[in-house]
Protein backbone atom coordinates (compact mmCIF):
# COMPACT_ATOMS: atom_id res chain seq x y z
CA UNK A 1 0.00 0.00 0.00
CA UNK A 2 1.50 3.89 -0.87
CA UNK A 3 1.27 5.63 1.74
CA UNK A 4 0.29 9.52 1.31
CA UNK A 5 3.11 11.89 2.77
CA UNK A 6 1.08 14.26 5.37
CA UNK A 7 2.56 17.78 4.05
CA UNK A 8 0.91 19.83 1.72
CA UNK A 9 0.14 18.98 -2.10
CA UNK A 10 2.10 21.13 -4.30
CA UNK A 11 -1.69 22.96 -4.83
CA UNK A 12 -1.76 24.35 -1.13
CA UNK A 13 -4.73 21.65 -1.20
CA UNK A 14 -4.57 18.17 1.03
CA UNK A 15 -6.68 15.23 -0.01
CA UNK A 16 -6.05 12.42 2.60
CA UNK A 17 -5.14 8.52 0.82
CA UNK A 18 -8.21 6.74 0.39
CA UNK A 19 -7.14 3.40 1.68
CA UNK A 20 -5.57 5.07 4.97
CA UNK A 21 -9.31 7.08 5.20
CA UNK A 22 -11.07 3.92 4.91
CA UNK A 23 -9.11 2.60 7.98
CA UNK A 24 -10.35 5.35 10.48
CA UNK A 25 -13.80 3.12 10.53
CA UNK A 26 -13.33 -0.03 12.20
CA UNK A 27 -14.90 -3.35 10.13
CA UNK A 28 -15.24 -4.35 13.96
CA UNK A 29 -17.75 -3.48 16.93
CA UNK A 30 -16.31 -5.40 19.45
CA UNK A 31 -15.62 -3.06 22.57
CA UNK A 32 -12.48 -4.53 23.13
CA UNK A 33 -11.39 -4.60 19.97
CA UNK A 34 -7.88 -2.62 20.49
CA UNK A 35 -7.36 0.45 17.77
CA UNK A 36 -3.84 2.45 17.65
CA UNK A 37 -1.36 3.92 15.25
CA UNK A 38 0.48 2.18 13.11
CA UNK A 39 2.32 5.09 10.88
CA UNK A 40 2.40 8.20 11.97
CA UNK A 41 0.27 11.15 10.17
CA UNK A 42 0.05 14.92 9.56
CA UNK A 43 -2.91 17.24 9.90
CA UNK A 44 -2.85 21.14 8.64
CA UNK A 45 -5.37 23.66 9.26
CA UNK A 46 -5.39 27.47 8.64
CA UNK A 47 -7.45 29.99 9.77
CA UNK A 48 -7.21 33.81 9.37
CA UNK A 49 -3.19 32.81 9.05
CA UNK A 50 -3.09 31.19 12.01
CA UNK A 51 -1.58 28.28 10.74
CA UNK A 52 -1.87 24.54 12.72
CA UNK A 53 0.43 22.03 12.72
CA UNK A 54 -1.18 18.52 14.10
CA UNK A 55 1.01 15.18 14.17
CA UNK A 56 0.14 11.81 15.79
CA UNK A 57 1.35 9.31 17.35
CA UNK A 58 2.02 5.40 18.67
CA UNK A 59 2.38 6.07 22.30
CA UNK A 60 2.76 3.49 24.96
CA UNK A 61 4.11 5.36 27.98
CA UNK A 62 3.35 8.59 29.45
CA UNK A 63 7.87 9.10 28.91
CA UNK A 64 7.18 8.33 24.90
CA UNK A 65 4.36 10.68 25.15
CA UNK A 66 6.68 13.49 26.39
CA UNK A 67 9.92 12.33 24.01
CA UNK A 68 7.27 13.10 21.36
CA UNK A 69 6.38 16.09 22.44
CA UNK A 70 9.72 17.36 22.76
CA UNK A 71 10.47 16.67 19.29
CA UNK A 72 7.81 18.64 18.11
CA UNK A 73 9.30 21.50 20.25
CA UNK A 74 12.32 21.36 19.10
CA UNK A 75 11.13 21.14 14.90
CA UNK A 76 9.35 24.27 16.02
CA UNK A 77 11.17 25.90 17.87
CA UNK A 78 9.68 29.54 16.70
CA UNK A 79 6.42 28.48 17.98
CA UNK A 80 4.32 29.92 21.19
CA UNK A 81 2.23 27.09 21.51
CA UNK A 82 2.34 22.97 21.15
CA UNK A 83 -0.86 21.50 23.03
CA UNK A 84 -1.38 18.18 23.02
CA UNK A 85 -3.71 15.28 24.17
CA UNK A 86 -2.70 11.31 24.87
CA UNK A 87 -4.63 8.25 25.31
CA UNK A 88 -3.09 5.19 26.95
CA UNK A 89 -4.12 2.35 27.92
CA UNK A 90 -6.49 -0.48 27.03
CA UNK A 91 -9.57 1.14 28.68
CA UNK A 92 -8.03 4.81 28.71
CA UNK A 93 -6.64 4.47 32.12
CA UNK A 94 -4.37 7.16 31.25
CA UNK A 95 -5.40 10.42 29.66
CA UNK A 96 -4.42 13.99 29.17
CA UNK A 97 -4.90 17.16 27.22
CA UNK A 98 -2.75 20.31 27.61
CA UNK A 99 -3.62 23.48 26.79
CA UNK A 100 -0.05 24.58 26.58
CA UNK A 101 -0.72 28.52 26.95
CA UNK A 102 -3.95 28.71 25.02
CA UNK A 103 -7.22 29.96 26.65
CA UNK A 104 -8.77 26.75 29.14
CA UNK A 105 -10.84 23.81 27.12
CA UNK A 106 -9.90 25.51 23.89
CA UNK A 107 -7.20 23.18 22.58
CA UNK A 108 -6.36 20.13 24.50
CA UNK A 109 -9.98 18.93 25.23
CA UNK A 110 -10.67 19.39 21.15
CA UNK A 111 -7.65 17.46 20.68
CA UNK A 112 -8.43 14.58 23.29
CA UNK A 113 -11.93 14.29 21.82
CA UNK A 114 -10.48 13.69 18.57
CA UNK A 115 -8.62 10.45 19.93
CA UNK A 116 -11.35 9.31 22.04
CA UNK A 117 -13.89 9.60 19.06
CA UNK A 118 -12.08 7.63 16.33
CA UNK A 119 -11.62 4.93 19.42
CA UNK A 120 -7.46 5.06 19.46
CA UNK A 121 -6.08 3.82 22.52
CA UNK A 122 -1.73 4.34 23.16
CA UNK A 123 -1.90 7.49 21.09
CA UNK A 124 -0.82 10.48 21.21
CA UNK A 125 -1.42 14.31 19.25
CA UNK A 126 0.30 17.29 19.25
CA UNK A 127 -0.53 20.36 17.58
CA UNK A 128 1.53 23.38 17.15
CA UNK A 129 0.00 27.01 16.29
CA UNK A 130 1.53 29.57 14.58
CA UNK A 131 0.13 32.97 14.99
CA UNK A 132 -1.25 34.99 12.04
CA UNK A 133 -1.99 38.03 13.95
CA UNK A 134 -5.81 38.15 14.00
CA UNK A 135 -7.28 36.55 17.28
CA UNK A 136 -9.75 33.65 16.06
CA UNK A 137 -11.82 33.46 19.74
CA UNK A 138 -12.31 30.40 22.49
CA UNK A 139 -14.97 29.05 19.20
CA UNK A 140 -12.35 29.71 16.55
CA UNK A 141 -9.85 28.14 18.31
CA UNK A 142 -11.77 25.50 19.54
CA UNK A 143 -12.52 24.62 16.13
CA UNK A 144 -8.93 24.70 14.58
CA UNK A 145 -7.15 22.71 16.83
CA UNK A 146 -10.23 20.17 16.69
CA UNK A 147 -9.84 19.98 12.73
CA UNK A 148 -5.80 19.88 12.85
CA UNK A 149 -5.87 17.07 15.02
CA UNK A 150 -8.60 15.32 13.05
CA UNK A 151 -6.76 16.11 9.72
CA UNK A 152 -4.34 14.29 11.19
CA UNK A 153 -6.30 11.07 12.21
CA UNK A 154 -7.21 10.61 8.71
CA UNK A 155 -4.12 11.13 7.50
CA UNK A 156 -2.23 8.12 9.69
CA UNK A 157 -2.49 4.62 9.03
CA UNK A 158 -4.75 2.51 11.75
CA UNK A 159 -4.18 -0.57 13.01
CA UNK A 160 -7.10 -2.59 14.76
CA UNK A 161 -6.15 -5.43 17.21
CA UNK A 162 -9.50 -7.70 16.96
CA UNK A 163 -10.13 -10.90 19.38
CA UNK A 164 -10.30 -13.84 17.45
CA UNK A 165 -10.55 -17.61 17.38
CA UNK A 166 -7.36 -19.23 15.89
CA UNK A 167 -8.59 -23.17 14.52
CA UNK A 168 -6.64 -25.49 12.78
CA UNK A 169 -8.26 -26.72 9.76
CA UNK A 170 -8.12 -29.95 7.44
CA UNK A 171 -9.10 -30.59 3.62
CA UNK A 172 -8.94 -32.67 0.65
CA UNK A 173 -7.36 -30.76 -1.90
CA UNK A 174 -10.78 -30.54 -3.80
CA UNK A 175 -11.91 -28.75 -1.66
CA UNK A 176 -8.83 -25.58 -1.31
CA UNK A 177 -9.82 -23.84 -4.11
CA UNK A 178 -12.85 -22.84 -2.82
CA UNK A 179 -12.53 -22.24 0.61
CA UNK A 180 -9.53 -19.81 -0.33
CA UNK A 181 -11.80 -18.37 -2.00
CA UNK A 182 -14.37 -17.99 0.67
CA UNK A 183 -11.49 -16.95 2.86
CA UNK A 184 -10.79 -13.95 0.52
CA UNK A 185 -14.28 -12.87 -0.09
CA UNK A 186 -14.55 -12.90 4.04
CA UNK A 187 -10.84 -11.36 4.20
CA UNK A 188 -10.12 -14.20 6.78
CA UNK A 189 -6.17 -14.37 7.22
CA UNK A 190 -4.83 -17.82 6.35
CA UNK A 191 -1.64 -17.84 9.13
CA UNK A 192 0.13 -21.08 7.70
CA UNK A 193 -0.54 -23.62 5.10
CA UNK A 194 0.91 -27.24 5.25
CA UNK A 195 -0.02 -29.57 2.02
CA UNK A 196 0.77 -33.17 3.36
CA UNK A 197 -1.80 -35.92 2.49
CA UNK A 198 -4.49 -33.41 3.41
CA UNK A 199 -4.52 -29.51 3.65
CA UNK A 200 -3.62 -28.09 6.53
CA UNK A 201 -4.68 -24.61 7.46
CA UNK A 202 -4.53 -21.96 10.72
CA UNK A 203 -7.36 -19.42 10.17
CA UNK A 204 -8.00 -16.61 13.00
CA UNK A 205 -11.95 -15.96 12.45
CA UNK A 206 -12.99 -12.81 14.48
CA UNK A 207 -14.36 -13.45 17.76
CA UNK A 208 -17.68 -11.85 16.78
CA UNK A 209 -18.78 -13.57 13.82
CA UNK A 210 -16.83 -17.19 14.71
CA UNK A 211 -19.92 -19.38 14.77
CA UNK A 212 -21.55 -17.96 11.86
CA UNK A 213 -17.84 -18.38 9.74
CA UNK A 214 -17.68 -21.53 11.14
CA UNK A 215 -20.86 -23.01 9.93
CA UNK A 216 -20.61 -21.15 7.00
CA UNK A 217 -17.37 -23.04 5.95
CA UNK A 218 -19.08 -26.31 6.98
CA UNK A 219 -22.20 -25.51 4.35
CA UNK A 220 -19.68 -24.81 2.04
CA UNK A 221 -17.88 -28.36 2.57
CA UNK A 222 -20.72 -30.47 2.99
CA UNK A 223 -19.08 -30.82 6.19
CA UNK A 224 -15.97 -32.07 4.58
CA UNK A 225 -13.44 -29.71 6.78
CA UNK A 226 -12.48 -29.98 10.23
CA UNK A 227 -11.83 -27.32 12.93
CA UNK A 228 -9.19 -28.35 15.62
CA UNK A 229 -7.44 -26.86 18.79
CA UNK A 230 -9.42 -23.70 18.82
CA UNK A 231 -8.10 -20.89 21.03
CA UNK A 232 -8.38 -17.34 22.06
CA UNK A 233 -6.12 -14.46 21.03
CA UNK A 234 -5.73 -11.20 19.29
CA UNK A 235 -5.11 -11.20 15.65
CA UNK A 236 -4.00 -7.58 13.94
CA UNK A 237 -6.17 -6.58 11.10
Amino acid sequence: MQILAAGMLPSGGRQPHREIAEKTESRYMAADVFRTVAQTGSGYYEEKKSRFLAEIRRVDTEGEMQAFLEEIRKKHYDARHHCFAYVIGERDELTRASDAGEPSGTAGRPILDVLTGAGLHNAGIVVTRYFGGTLLGTGGLSRAYGAAAKDAVEHCLIQENVPCMFWDIQMDYTLLGKVQYFLAQKEIPALDTQYTDRVCMRIALPLQSEKRLRQEMTELTGGQITFAGGTQGMHVF
